[in-house]
């Protein structure tokens, strides 16, 4: 049998940057499924906060260079690598000049959120899929976690349905309990469109909000997880209509076979 091939994507990763729980889940995850035969590839968007020469990121020429369209805007994708210190795992940052050179992440130093967040997810997951295509990397499993990374079981259900580097990849959606108040404005949906994206399927992002972006995640992904057991109630609602939601053991001793096994069934 062939190395299962596992695609993380978050909005942050120890050691490079932590703001939530995320950052330790998507690392305690990768090396886990490594250590299982797994093949790992991880990538998050490279915020400000990431010091490039204290974490020895540089750019992959042969990556970048492709323009993302957000809207009526297209914006140059940027990549760069680094490794993560003591494991042998790579991480790739998704990086733009407009989007991720701020010194903070979704707030600014006024803790006002930044109105164009929608726009950095979009860009984000678009890049994703862009990026793994360059990379000419065809993974089995994209695992997705907390709101920023929704869209992209959407996109792999419509965009990129028939593309050879994702006929056969199933997702994973996983829910965070990071929820933030703002609203976008009404011209999210047609932000988010792409090739073989209807207006029907991106009716979740209707509200525009955080719920919003989890719902579309749930809707679309091969499997929906929930992090944590506490969620507020609109979250575990949301979870609890999932068709596709998962309940795994996440005992210590079950960890990485609970994790493993749901790939693997996946796949099946």
């Amino acid at each position: 049998m062939e190395k299962l091939r596992i695609l993380y994507v978050a909005s942050e990763i120890n050691p490079f940057l932590q703001t939530t729980d995320v950052a330790d889940y998507v690392r305690k995850l990768p090396q886990a499924m490594q250590e299982r035969g797994a093949e790992i590839r991880i990538l998050v968007p490279r915020f400000g906060l990431i010091n490039e020469r204290k974490n020895r990121l540089h750019e992959v020429v042969r990556l970048s260079g492709i323009n993302i369209t957000v809207g009526d805007e297209e914006k140059p994708l940027i990549i760069k690598v680094a490794s993560i210190p003591n494991a042998k795992l790579q991480v790739y940052f998704i990086d733009n000049d407009d989007y991720f050179h701020r010194k903070s992440v979704f707030f600014d130093k006024e803790n006002n959120f930044y109105d164009d967040n929608d726009e950095r997810a979009i860009f984000f997951c678009k890049g994703v899929l862009e990026t793994v295509k360059k990379l000419g990397w065809a993974p089995d499993v994209v695992h997705c976690n907390d709101w920023m990374t929704a869209l992209i079981p959407l996109y792999l259900k419509t965009t990129y349905r028939n593309d050879p580097m994702f006929k056969d990849t199933k997702s994973v959606f996983t829910v965070h309990n990071n929820a933030f108040d703002f609203k976008f404005d009404a011209d999210l949906q047609s932000k988010a469109k792409a090739m073989d994206v209807s207006d029907e399927a991106l009716a979740h992002l209707h509200s525009a909000d955080f719920e919003g972006f989890v719902k579309i995640g749930c809707a679309y992904a091969d499997a929906v997880l929930k992090a944590e057991e506490n969620c507020g109630d609109s979250l575990n609602q949301i979870f609890n209509e999932a068709p596709k939601r998962v309940q795994l053991d996440e005992q210590d001793e079950k960890f990485s076979e609970s994790y493993y096994n749901l790939y693997t069934d996946l796949m099946s």
